[in-house]
């Protein structure tokens, strides 16, 4: 040998070589083989005549996918469309680079896909859909698209904190940095749920603003978790939320303080006992404080409070009050107050439309009222006003929002 190819010719004159008897035996044999397996299938046709064999013919069913493959710049909503023709889709998968799908229903007969939400900006997407025909014949497509990159965004800024414990009036409230034309697509982006399971509803303030609540005040140790989906929501014309996040928040003890301005008292009661009644002073006839439930959304140890700030010109300005809580954003707050005589707790109503408690200057004793109820309060916790000569709080002014009937928030 030496390691060239046998040619052509070569093979076939040693196959002329070996044809003989025994060549036409095995060739009359070859034809009987043969003859047999034709005659099988041609058995098989069932009366339409159609065999076995139509099982492997190409499914009719034909999957369409928009946008087509490899499109750009695609929409966030609206755009993304997968449907069956000559046969039902069986199997959808819609998936980002990192594995994260989107979820989707297909419609009772099968013709079409649509997802639950919106989808990403600036992201991949991946698309697998099968579908099958009358036959069972599967047919399969797949596809990738990316979404448009955004000229213009917007966040929400929320509250409570993700993590934080807050008392039992805290609602959950957002304040876009971008007024919001199509209020529908950020409530759909936001879900709200507790455990135990309440219902939660919401209710929008101008365009910026959102707030959830339940009916009640939360209970004790329910643990709220809210999922902002706001990553490609067209919040306003060709402006998009740009935020994907899950917040937590727990509802810690009960704690509710009810100021009456008449008597000038304030109860504090924690899990329905009464922890302590304290004298306080509250507005004066001319700036009385506003009447219904409010809730503290901000504590400080020492603040400055200037007249001027609220509409109060140079009346008063006071550097360092102690022992400070909001309860409004028009200024209303549950202080310590050094500079009135002890007297004044629980006779004379004398503030600019605050509740004060006695206290001494930089609020440094921890015996005295003010100092006591700071250090026993929580952010979310509830102070109630009444009898008062003022009206009702607005559930927007702070985060009041016990102060609107249950049957005018939104489901």
């Amino acid at each position: 040998m030496n390691g060239r190819p046998i040619s052509g010719a070569s093979v076939g004159a040693r196959r002329r070589r070996a044809r003989g008897p025994l060549a036409v035996l095995a060739t009359a044999a070859l034809f009987a083989v043969a003859a047999c397996g034709g005659g099988g299938g041609s058995d098989e046709k069932d009366e339409g005549g159609s065999g076995k064999a139509g099982a492997n013919e190409p499914s009719q069913a034909v999957v369409t996918i928009a946008p087509k493959d490899g499109a750009k710049s695609v929409a966030t909503s609206g755009a993304l469309k997968i449907s069956a023709d000559k046969g039902k889709l069986t199997e959808v998968r819609v998936e980002d680079t990192k594995g994260n799908e989107i979820p989707g229903e297909i419609a009772g007969d099968g013709a079409a896909w649509k997802p639950e939400h919106h989808l990403a900006a600036s992201t991949k997407y991946k698309v697998h859909a099968l579908a099958k025909d009358s036959e069972g014949r599967t047919s399969a497509k797949d596809t990738t698209f990316t979404t448009l990159t955004p000229q213009n965004t917007f966040i929400g800024h929320f509250t409570p904190e993700d993590g934080s414990k807050v008392g039992v009036g805290m609602p959950f409230s957002v304040n876009f940095t971008r007024g919001i034309t199509d209020p529908e697509a950020v409530e759909d982006a936001i879900e709200v749920s507790a455990e135990p399971k309440v219902e939660i509803r919401h209710k929008w303030y101008g365009n910026d603003r959102i707030d959830f609540r339940p009916e009640k005040y939360w209970k004790s140790g329910t643990k709220v978790t809210v999922k902002l989906n706001l990553d490609g929501v067209e919040g306003r014309p060709g402006v998009y939320g740009e935020q994907a996040k899950t917040v937590t928040f727990t509802v810690g003890r009960s704690q509710v303080s009810t100021v009456d301005a008449k008597s000038k008292k304030m109860t504090v009661v924690r899990d329905g006992k009464t922890l302590k009644t304290i004298p306080i002073t509250s507005g004066a006839p001319g700036t009385t404080t506003y009447n219904g439930q409010m809730v503290i959304t901000e504590k400080h140890k020492v603040t400055r409070m200037n007249g001027e700030t609220v509409g109060f010109g140079g009346e008063y300005d006071i550097k360092d009050v102690p022992n400070a809580m909001r309860l409004s954003t028009s200024g209303t707050f549950i202080h310590g107050n050094y500079w009135a005589p002890s007297s004044t707790f629980g006779r004379d109503n004398v503030s600019h439309g605050c509740v004060g408690l006695r206290d001494q200057r930089g609020g440094g004793d921890k015996k005295t009222p003010a100092a006591w109820f700071y250090g026993q309060s929580m952010i979310g916790d509830v102070v109630i006003v009444k009898n008062s000569k003022d009206k009702k709080i607005q559930w927007w002014n702070g985060l009041n929002a016990w102060n609107l009937a249950w049957d005018k928030w939104e489901r």
